[in-house]
């Protein structure tokens, strides 16, 4: 896959389908290979582009705290679109990218003609703030990223559920040791220190989706006070779904992620 230098880093990113360009930032601990199982549906339409965020996937791993800000992660995606020459994209954005997303539109708006926020929060949600949470950093900092992934999969309340899709729990574990140590420390650092966005996003104008899974607690209050402060947005709770509803739930994620796409483009070919 294609590396960009974007502010100093070395971006890794994957580009495929030709039209309107769509373009997908990864959560916390993911890569771009977490919308595998929206490729299909996305490619017959559009120009699909994914990141993988610096310290992820096969981006490059800075090993500095302040490398790890979420204005910068939103830059470089700002810098990878300009990059390619890409004016504005429909954004689609999950959980800490979901975070990013939201500094990237509000700093360039002209940049974003839609914009898709998948189980995450304009506000530092409780989930990140436990206890569990500063166990699992000790963990990460002392003994590495698989004695994490044991720990968190071992506490998940959905690890049964999990577990029960053998495929997904490969890829989940694949995906997650490709995270540097210093990117998991620094980023889950960065979450907990934003300054929260949600009284910035009535300034949003572009049309908006919000979609959460019906069991990610920590994220259907923060989805819903996002959905009442975005003017005119959408939001749906997906059934029986956690945290990654376009994997646990994809048929259903689609569906949903397709018609919000195809009635914005016909406002986009109207020249609305």
């Amino acid at each position: 896959m294609p590396t960009a230098r974007i502010n100093g880093i070395e971006i890794n990113y994957r580009e495929r389908g030709d039209g309107y360009p769509v373009f997908l930032i990864h959560g916390f601990t993911g890569n771009l290979r977490n919308w595998a199982l929206q490729a299909p549906v996305l490619t017959s339409e559009y120009r699909m582009v994914s990141i993988d965020q610096r310290g992820h996937g096969h981006s490059e791993k800075p090993t500095r705290p302040e490398d790890y800000s979420l204005g910068l992660l939103a830059e470089d995606a700002y810098g990878l679109l300009q990059h390619l020459g890409i004016g504005e994209c429909y954004m689609i954005a999950h959980s800490m990218g979901g975070m990013v997303a939201q500094y990237l539109v509000l700093r360039h708006p002209e940049t974003v003609r839609a914009l898709v926020l998948i189980d995450t929060a304009a506000e530092i949600p409780d989930g990140v703030r436990t206890k569990e949470r500063a166990r699992l950093i000790e963990i990460a900092r002392d003994e590495g990223m698989e004695a994490v992934f044991e720990e968190q999969l071992r506490t998940n309340p959905m690890a049964d559920q999990i577990r029960a899709q053998p495929e997904l729990l490969k890829v989940w574990r694949q995906q997650f040791l490709l995270t540097s140590r210093e990117a998991y420390l620094y980023c889950a650092q960065a979450v907990v220190n934003r300054k929260p966005l949600l009284d910035d996003l009535y300034a949003i104008k572009a049309p908006t989706l919000i979609i959460c899974g019906e069991n990610d607690e920590p994220f259907l209050g923060p989805s819903r006070r996002m959905h009442e402060r975005i003017p005119g947005s959408e939001l749906e709770i997906i059934p029986g779904a956690g945290h990654t509803p376009q994997m646990e739930k994809a048929p259903e994620f689609n569906r949903i992620l397709t018609g919000f796409l195809s009635r914005v483009h016909q406002g986009v070919a109207a020249g609305g």
